[in-house]
Parts: C-alpha cells; structure tokens; sequence
C-alpha cells in the first residue's frame, strides 16, 4: 500500500493524475504561513478551488508549509467536510440516519444506484452525479431523505427518487442542447 508520507516516492509520478495547477493555491499558502492551527482552513479553501482535496495539493501543502504529510492526510480523511475525489455536478447525499432508516432509506439506495448505474461513493461515467450517504441530514420530518446539492428532497418512495434523478437529467440534456444551439 502506497502511502502520502512516505518521503522517497516520486509525487509528481504518483499523482500525475490529478493534473492540477498547485498555482492555484499559492494564495491560500501564503495567506495562512507561519499561522499555528491553519491547516483546516487551508484545506477548506484549497477544496473550494478545486472542489476536492487532490493528493498532488496535499503533499504540496505539506511541504509548503513545513507540515508533516501524515498531518496533513489525516485531517483530510479524518473530517467528513473533505474529499479526496472529484464529485459530479450534482452530489446526492442520501441520509442513513435512524428515521431514514426505519422509512426505506435502502430500498431508496438500491433504487439510486440502480438508476444511476453506480455505487454509493461513486461518479457517475459523464461526471453528472456523485452518489454519497450521510449518516443524518436533519431533516426527520421528511424520512427518508436525500439532498442534491444541498436541497431536500423527501418523503421519498424508489420511483420518486428515479423521476428527480431523470428530470435532473432531462434538465441537463435541454441545457446542453441550447449551449449547442448558440
């Protein structure tokens, strides 16, 4: 197993797949050098720039700022708030918690992963959708329940789940078709 720490790896050969310009966190470097405790706040801004945590910016940051890596990888796993993978368009959290639960919140993730053709965790092919559970998203009243992009959407049954999924998509193929259109 690789791991981020290890000092004799060849970083750029390793995570030459996440192609992303560390220029475009220099601002937020410099912003918080030599500022004791920074290291969320500087792994919150550098997610808001690329909208994930690449692991090529991790060991940036880490160097950057004289952190030991393993610090640094292990705030980004440790806290729920980061990814460490690019997320589609549209993030569905589907919620888990005990009201979800009891309500068909799995019926509702065979449903999802089905209709999107991927697992939980995953991106959908065309980058559109990333299905992702949560262990509660406040909003009991409405069990089960998920969010896309950070909007409820709930009582839920399979196929109501299905048709925002398919109406997100036809939404989507409208857009892109008056974008071609222009």
């Amino acid at each position: 197993m690789n791991c981020c720490c290890q000092p004799d790896r060849n970083w750029e050969e390793i995570f030459k797949q996440d192609k992303v310009d560390l220029e475009m966190i220099t601002g937020v470097l410099n912003k918080y050098r030599g500022e004791e405790g920074s290291l969320i706040a500087v792994l919150q801004e550098t997610q808001a720039i690329y909208g994930y945590l690449p692991m090529l910016a991790l060991r940036y940051i880490a160097d950057e700022l004289g952190i030991k890596a393993a610090k640094v990888y292990g705030a980004a796993t440790f806290y729920t708030q980061f990814r460490l993978k690019p997320v589609g368009k549209y993030l569905i959290l589907l919620c888990e918690g005990t009201a979800c639960h009891v309500n068909g919140a799995e019926r509702l993730e065979i449903a999802l992963a089905e209709e999107l053709k991927i697992e939980k965790g995953e991106t959908t092919a065309d980058g559109v959708f990333t299905f992702d559970t949560a262990a509660c998203l406040g909003c009991c009243s409405l069990a089960p329940v998920m969010m896309i992009n950070g909007q409820a959407y709930g009582p839920l049954t399979p196929d109501s789940a299905r048709k925002i999924i398919r109406d997100i998509y036809a939404r989507e193929k409208a857009d892109q078709e008056r974008g071609q259109a222009v």
